[in-house]
């Protein structure tokens, strides 16, 4: 799982607009339950310089965030990235065009309220324009928010362009949420509004909506988004000797240790997060165990050193999970199972003895057919909204074709797919509620092994009720872009059982 979603605790616009009769402020209403948020300037309305404005405030519980990296849920600082998004809200009004949003940490507490009305402002409540809550006022009408440190001082100041206006916010707020979690800063939430010269600009940027948390589009409510590449790429089956015909990056061969007790992955205790040791065997005279002296390894300085170059030193990956990485090159009659022996640096303590069949890489005069038959070997009809399902794929080259003498007893062989990537829709509209992620967070790519691809999905994410489907798209390396699949697969989330 290389998503997950955290929504709002509370939400609230405060303005300082003018009410109807064009004289008073609505500095002490509350719109703290309205399904909406609002951000505007209105310029020259009640006089010709008079100005009003809008902003909205969002807060998250850190605390959910913080129980989640302690139990490993969520990668370490620096390693997963987190994103404010706000999903637009159509309306009839009209709507400002080419302005920049600013995501800022609020720096003081504040109350949500129970105002909902957003037109003649006549729910009086806190928080609002010039207080944070019933028993304190905001240093600075209009909210108090963070803008960096002494030696960072726009550490904490995030924005976005909105070309036509119409567009969702994501903001990218990792820098923030990460100091919420250490506790540089306290956790306040975001203030929402346009930016200082837009704010005072001599024309009105009318009017830029959100949905809120009270609205009852699940998908439309304002969302902290954890993303992260949690993909596993273990070349066990898919593991080639060294060629001239590719780079030594290319050469490297990438393979996982997994150690299950009692069916849950678990650090090995004298290796916990540290270094692990790999070498490489032969096989005995039948075949079935490793023989003789490990075979020596391509020395790259990093994996094998020239000193010891029969062991490869791995690593830890995540809780239970270690990997290594070497380059191997082929005997004059190469071998054709290998026996990787896992252990603490000596062989005194073999922790695992796994077996890999190599493969020779040769060169072709012809491109590959890119064209695939995929299946999902493990779907349900349906799956509870509180379980992490992991999907199981199946995927050929389309073009396999057997003969009629092996077509009895002949199985289509395993593809590896090495970059690949899904993404989720909801069918009833087609909306997008999990969308590629092939960018820089990579959260959608698809882990493999020496059964083929996989990915985990965390069912509380999606809406209950609902059927949904999963799409894939493989990277083209001759074209150099993601080429989505004709196969597509459909599972319901069953709707949560009343308590």
């Amino acid at each position: 799982m290389a998503i997950k979603r955290y929504f709002a605790i509370k939400d609230n616009t405060i303005t300082n607009a003018f009410k109807e009769n064009l004289t008073s402020r609505a500095t002490t209403s509350n719109m703290g339950a309205s399904d909406i948020l609002e951000v505007f300037s209105i310029y020259g309305q009640a006089s010709s310089a008079s100005s009003e404005l809008s902003r909205v405030l969002v807060e998250f519980d850190t605390s959910e965030l913080s129980t989640d990296r302690a139990n490993n849920v969520l990668p370490a600082s620096g390693n997963v990235s987190f994103y404010l998004k706000l999903s637009n809200a159509p309306h009839g009004q009209t709507l400002p065009k080419s302005f920049t949003l600013m995501a800022q940490p609020v720096s003081a507490s504040w109350n949500e309220g129970t105002g909902l009305d957003m037109e003649l402002y006549k729910d009086i409540g806190k928080s609002n324009w010039v207080s944070a809550s019933s028993t304190a006022a905001w240093t600075t009408a209009g909210g108090d928010y963070l803008t960096g440190s002494v030696s960072q001082p726009l550490r904490y100041v995030k924005s976005q362009a909105f070309d036509d206006g119409t567009e969702d916010l994501e903001i990218d707020v990792s820098v923030i949420v990460e100091d919420w979690l250490a506790g540089t800063i306290d956790n306040y939430g975001f203030g929402i509004f346009l930016t200082s010269s837009l704010e005072e600009a001599a024309r009105s940027y009318y009017t830029k909506k959100f949905f809120a948390r009270g609205t009852e589009f699940h998908f439309k409510k304002p969302v902290l988004e954890a993303r992260w590449n949690s993909s596993i790429e273990d070349d066990r089956g898919n593991f080639y000797y060294s060629s001239s015909l590719a780079t030594a990056a290319e050469n490297l061969n990438t393979i996982y240790f997994y150690n299950y007790f009692r069916g849950r992955l678990r650090n090995i205790p004298s290796i916990g997060t540290g270094n692990i040791y790999v070498s490489f065997f032969s096989g005995s005279a039948d075949d079935t165990a490793p023989s003789g002296s490990a075979i020596t390894l391509v020395a790259d300085g990093t994996h094998v050193r020239s000193a010891l170059p029969t062991v490869v030193t791995g690593g830890y990956v995540s809780t239970g999970i270690y990997s290594a990485s070497v380059a191997l090159t082929a005997a004059a009659t190469p071998i054709e199972t290998l026996y990787d022996v896992w252990h603490n640096g000596d062989l005194t303590t073999q922790f695992q003895t796994g077996t890999i069949s190599p493969e020779v890489l040769a060169n072709s005069l012809t491109a590959p057919d890119d064209e695939y038959v995929i299946s999902i070997t493990n779907l349900k009809e349906a799956y509870r909204p509180d379980e992490t399902a992991r999907f199981r794929l199946f995927t050929r080259q389309k073009d396999w074709n057997p003969t009629i003498y092996t077509r009895a007893v002949a199985t289509p062989e395993v593809y590896i797919v090495e970059s690949g990537s899904y993404e989720i829709y909801r069918v009833v509209d087609d909306l997008k509620v999990i969308p590629y992620g092939t960018g820089s967070d990579n959260h959608t790519i698809l882990s493999y092994d020496a059964s083929g691809s996989y990915f985990d999905l965390d069912m509380g994410m999606l809406e209950s009720g609902y059927m949904y489907g999963i799409n894939f798209a493989f990277y083209n390396q001759d074209i150099g872009e993601w080429v989505e699949q004709p196969d597509a697969f459909k599972f319901k989330v069953e709707t949560k059982r009343q308590s």
